[in-house]
């Protein structure tokens, strides 16, 4: 697989995440028409055969947090956003490329939610947004260095619930994989799966996507964690090595702390 620097994937990637789904067959266009993602990762090695494992609707009672319900504005939701020194040497900023949602269409109706969440833009359509970057400084400068992005929205009434319930319904039926079209023409997901990673918030759920770039595999790894009427989205991808990427636990558990 061609290696690919994070600086490059930071910079280029667009939602479609990570320029997967961007161009005819999964070829990546060349075009910056979305929102820059986040890129590479370090491989996390295999995965847990135990796919209940990761989806955790209901969190041991002495781990759930409470929550004030409240629906977020966009100042709120970036108050509550990681920042840099938080969590180790993790350096958080605005997510660069702007905030244009991605434009990829599902072509199966049962895997809408999925790729709503690739595009950036999870549904039902959220109140208020705030994208962020996380970078470890500390890899600066290395082929594989870690970098998350982080997709924090805020909704009305029961919509947290519903998106969080349409994406765990969309991984079951999506195993197989799906298509998607675009602009740029079509795009191949071939595997969907659940992801053993610790639980977080009141409710979260964890899943690869693997997609293709230049006819090379590229998994991508997803966590949406709920408080309340807040939900984050992490993810992460593997640009270098086509291993299942790791999604720090610390950053999830501290972010998932602030959330109210």
């Amino acid at each position: 697989m061609k290696a690919r620097t994070a600086a490059m994937a930071a910079t280029t990637a667009v939602l479609c995440l990570a320029a997967v789904a961007c161009g005819p067959d999964g070829k990546t266009s060349g075009q910056d028409g979305g929102k820059a993602a986040g890129a590479t990762a370090k491989p996390s090695g295999t995965p847990s055969s135990n796919p209940a494992a990761s989806d955790s609707a209901a969190p041991p009672p002495t781990s759930t947090p409470t929550s004030s319900g409240k629906v977020l504005d966009k100042a709120g939701l970036a108050g509550i956003a990681l920042t840099t020194g938080e969590v180790g040497n993790y350096v958080v900023t605005p997510l660069q490329g702007g905030e244009e949602s991605g434009t990829e269409r599902s072509e199966n109706e049962d895997c809408r939610p999925l790729v709503s969440v690739i595009n950036g833009a999870p549904q039902p359509a959220p109140a208020a947004t705030v994208f962020r970057t996380v970078m470890d400084k500390s890899e600066e400068g290395k082929d594989d260095q870690t970098v998350v992005t982080e997709i924090l929205t805020a909704h009305p009434k029961d919509a947290a619930q519903q998106l969080m319930r349409g994406v765990r319904d969309a991984v079951r039926a999506c195993a197989g994989g799906f298509r998607t079209s675009s602009e740029d023409g079509p795009s191949t997901y071939s595997e969907v799966k659940r992801l053993p990673l610790p639980p977080a918030g009141q409710e979260s759920i964890a899943y690869q996507v693997t997609g293709s770039v230049e006819g090379d595999k590229v998994p991508l790894v997803f966590q949406l964690v709920r408080t309340g009427s807040t939900v984050v989205t992490f993810y992460v991808a593997d640009f270098v090595t086509g291993k299942t990427p790791q999604l720090p636990a610390e950053l999830v558990a501290a972010q998932a702390a602030k959330l109210p």
